[in-house]
């Protein structure tokens, strides 16, 4: 009928619908294609990671040394230590070679205190390498079990007895290339064994500890065990290698926590580019 309602406008000036304009929109995949985020914001960049341990870095005050100052300042640190700790030495409770193979196996995962707590039940109940290669793995399993990952610790220090009455005459062998042969053991077990049974300095024990300083105190930035021995072995005289793991380790232990290190006690805070005070 005439005059009824306004004319219709062509489709080339009448506005879109809602469901029409929501169909001419580019996908959220389109967007992310050219590189937009959807809801049109930018992602945030990603928070630099923490350096090991939650180091705190004062560069600023002390600055890291340089390459050609390390071994000055190595050589500092270790006077410090020596003389703050005079009484550092193993932490494992032993009177013979095979029984600190057997408790640095058991320290995995584990600490020294739990260890000393149940390494005299297994050597009371086997007393020698004889006696613990012909024991039975579930009455060794039920002896360590509080010190965690029983089974595999078990199997390996077993292993290890037999292999030593195999190979070595039921002696430990005071060998790198020999002991990290044996079952359950690595080059960190190996140096611990060196170092304190035989007094052989052919490494430095790396646990995390030592690890966790070695970057505190600016001498690597490595957390792998093995390139931070590599890097700490040469700053240090050798006769001195084994006493470093352990002046290390007590410091560790007494002041540099790894969450909540005491700077404020620390013989080394002025010289220490993580320090805190």
């Amino acid at each position: 009928m005439k005059g009824r309602g306004r004319p219709r406008q062509p489709l080339s000036q009448r506005r879109p619908t809602k469901s029409e304009a929501a169909k001419r929109a580019p996908s959220a995949g389109a967007k992310r294609a050219a590189g937009a985020k959807p809801g049109g914001t930018k992602r945030p960049a990603r928070p630099a990671k923490r350096p090991m341990g939650g180091v705190l870095h004062n560069k600023a005050a002390r600055g890291v040394p340089s390459p050609k100052d390390l071994p000055a300042r190595a050589g500092e640190i270790l006077s410090r230590l020596e003389r703050e700790y005079p009484d550092a030495k193993c932490a494992l409770d032993y009177t013979t070679p095979f029984e600190l193979l057997v408790a640095t196996i058991l320290s995995a995962q584990c600490t020294d205190k739990r260890v000393n707590m149940v390494t005299p039940h297994l050597f009371a109940a086997y007393p020698g390498v004889a006696a613990l290669a012909a024991a039975k793995q579930e009455d060794v399993e039920e002896i360590i079990r509080s010190t965690g990952f029983f089974r595999s610790k078990a199997k390996s220090i077993i292993g290890a007895a037999n292999a030593l009455i195999d190979n070595h005459g039921g002696e430990v062998p005071p060998r790198m290339d020999a002991l990290v042969r044996l079952p359950g053991v690595g080059r960190k077990t190996a140096n611990v064994i060196l170092g304190n049974a035989f007094e052989l300095n052919e490494g430095v024990v790396v646990d995390t500890h030592v690890g966790r300083l070695a970057v505190r105190l600016g001498f690597t930035q490595e957390t792998d065990p093995v390139k931070v021995e590599q890097v700490l072995m040469p700053l240090f005289p050798r006769p001195k290698w084994a006493l470093l793991a352990h002046l290390l380790i007590e410091h560790g232990r007494r002041i540099c926590d790894a969450r909540k290190p005491k700077c404020e006690a620390c013989v080394l805070n002025d010289i220490c580019p993580s320090s805190r005070v």
